[in-house]
């Protein structure tokens, strides 16, 4: 009991230390720290970890794995207050019937055949899944990040709309390695408002993680994705 106190107690530190930064980095913008949702991406870290955070105040939650993140999502079910998951890993289409049963949010749609996939899913689950489409910002791209190429994005945006079950929400971008992320953020979100001019509900955009989430914020992110910086170093991975 005493370890699951001291857990919590550790997680509502990293918390406090996180939404600091992030009021930090909108004041510095000149925008409302409300108008920037944290997620937090517990991939690894056990199902306790998510139950902390969300009795914290946390709602979106965020796994790369469908494995682990189904297992949570069923484990969190009826145990806190209803939990925002989203799907940030690269989604192989044979898995995308199993995301759309449980993510309010897939952040990695790259492709027209896993836009299908999902569809297909979501019409089973009777659900309807947010979608983000997945940019690609490295100038040969990344074929370990994921990603659509920016030329590609009218016509996915345009499948993703007229599919059944999913809705439109914006644009997800990983900065790529070793390049100061402003450049490339700045980049997302000047896609971002080309994509809001033809669909004008997909305002999110997605970016930034622990390391960069300033610089996101700095450019227009609406969401930022953190984990090292909230739960500490990666955890062993789950079986």
């Amino acid at each position: 009991m005493s370890e699951d106190l001291g857990r919590r107690a550790e997680l509502a530190a990293n918390l406090g230390d996180v939404r600091s930064r992030i009021a930090t980095a909108c004041g510095a913008a000149g925008r409302r720290p409300q108008d920037v949702t944290l997620i937090a991406v517990t991939k690894t870290w056990p199902t306790a970890d998510c139950v902390h955070l969300r009795e914290l105040g946390v709602v979106d939650l965020a796994e790369n794995r469908d494995r682990e993140a189904r297992q949570k999502a069923q484990q969190t079910l009826g145990v806190v207050g209803a939990v925002r998951w989203h799907f940030v890993g690269q989604l192989q289409t044979n898995k995308a019937r199993s995301v759309a049963s449980y993510a309010s949010v897939v952040q990695s749609v790259d492709r027209a055949a896993l836009v299908t996939a999902l569809s297909q899913g979501a019409v089973r689950a009777e659900r309807v899944v947010q979608v983000l489409v997945q940019v690609s910002l490295g100038a040969d791209g990344d074929p370990h990040r994921g990603g659509a190429d920016p030329h590609l994005l009218p016509e996915l945006a345009d499948q993703v709309e007229s599919a059944d079950g999913l809705v439109l929400g914006g644009l997800m971008a990983v900065a790529p390695l070793g390049d100061d992320p402003l450049p490339a953020f700045t980049r997302l979100a000047e896609l971002g408002g080309a994509l809001v001019r033809q669909h004008p509900q997909a305002t999110m955009l997605s970016a930034g993680m622990s390391g960069d989430l300033e610089a996101a914020i700095l450019a227009g992110a609406t969401h930022v994705r953190v984990g090292t910086a909230l739960l500490g170093p990666r955890a062993a991975v789950l079986g």
